[in-house]
């Protein structure tokens, strides 16, 4: 027998062994700026395997199909947080073991490092974002708005106001600029009379309203001076003023905090690897490393002291702290979503709150 057999035997194996160490893990997201951090954050500095980034337009649909029917394409899905929540109550997430997780540098566990409670074991924290109000500078003589209340006050502040085609955080915004306390929105909403008051609220801006439906037009339409004001994604507005320098002016208070996780699929074709990768994203390190490129707050805290000490921390050199929506000196006056009442609730508010803009 020649000995090249063997040699190719050898050759086959240890191809077969790198392929193997070096998987690709299918990570589904949402694409845009918000991928691109994700790429630069978290794959890029990763040496364990590759990564491949899938479209996700949200929901649980294809992730059912996928779970359901035993072919699972997806190994890591970037969720919201009421899908988060009722993926893992489905048996549709992996439970995760949390102490694989890396600690923050005082030994902090990463569940007690990150700045919300942790519903369930299956969730990876991704990051913060916020609904917040916002206007171009120099729209406004005089006085300038820096509240919530300033937003629905079209006497004092008039003009055409921007608000989105769904019900979420418009809702809370409403009440806590008719002088509900912030620790009591979700109690209020919770009855029927609250929700009365929002709407009533509401209506007090009835014929000043110009609706969106993406995440751009708001900044198209402040900009352009379509709208006086208008509410929008918090990282939007932070990547024009960053990125473009937009004479954009944010208002903080009354906006409204929402969560962002990362999920791995129950039966998971790369599984192991996955796992790797989540711990990888989900240390302190990554968590700031992300926020280089998008003005989108991380979700342990102990990543702040990271960002703090490196700045300026954007990668074009200029300051990112005040463009964080969960950083300190604003949380007083922001309101924490709470998933499990949209997931209660929700759907009666968004019915009549569609019947409410369907009027204009």
């Amino acid at each position: 027998m020649s000995t090249i057999p063997k040699i190719l035997l050898a050759a086959i194996f240890i191809a077969a062994s790198i392929t193997n160490s070096q998987a690709e893990v299918n990570f589904a997201s949402w694409g845009g700026n918000y991928e691109i951090s994700q790429q630069k954050a978290y794959v890029d500095t990763w040496d364990q395997g590759s990564v491949m980034f899938h479209p996700y337009g949200g929901g649980l649909e294809e992730i059912r199909t996928q779970v359901n029917s035993g072919l699972v394409n997806w190994d890591i899905v970037d969720v919201l947080p009421h899908e988060a929540r009722a993926g893992c109550d489905e048996g549709l997430f992996e439970d995760l073991d949390r102490n694989m997780f890396e600690p923050a540098p005082d030994g902090t566990t990463m569940d007690d490092d990150i700045m919300v409670e942790v519903p369930n074991d299956c969730v990876v924290p991704q990051a913060f974002w916020s609904y917040l109000t916002f206007y171009r500078e120099g729209f406004f003589k005089g006085d300038q708005p820096d509240s919530i209340t300033d937003f629905f006050d079209v006497e004092k502040f008039p003009g055409k106001r921007g608000i989105h085609a769904w019900p979420n955080a418009l809702i809370e915004m409403a009440l806590v600029a008719d002088g509900v306390e912030i620790k009591d929105v979700y109690k209020v909403m919770s009855t029927e009379a609250g929700i009365n008051r929002a709407f009533s609220r509401l209506d007090r801006i009835k014929d000043h309203v110009v609706i969106w439906y993406s995440g751009e037009m708001p900044l198209q339409m402040v900009k352009s001076g379509e709208v006086a004001m208008s509410i929008a994604f918090s990282g939007r507005v932070g990547a024009a003023i960053l990125t473009k320098d937009e004479n954009f002016k944010t208002i903080w208070d009354g906006q409204v905090l929402e969560e962002e996780w990362l999920v791995m699929l129950k039966g998971a074709p790369n599984a192991k690897e996955a796992k790797q990768f989540l711990v990888h994203a989900s240390a302190p390190a990554q968590q700031a490393g992300q926020a280089r490129y998008i003005n989108y707050g991380p979700m342990r805290a102990s990543a702040f002291d990271i960002m703090l000490q490196g700045e300026p921390w954007f990668h074009n050199g200029k300051n990112i702290m005040q463009h964080m929506p969960n950083r300190p000196e604003v949380m007083s006056r922001t309101i924490v979503a709470n998933p499990e009442w949209w997931a209660e609730y929700g759907s009666a508010v968004i019915e009549r709150y569609t019947a409410w803009i369907s009027l204009f």
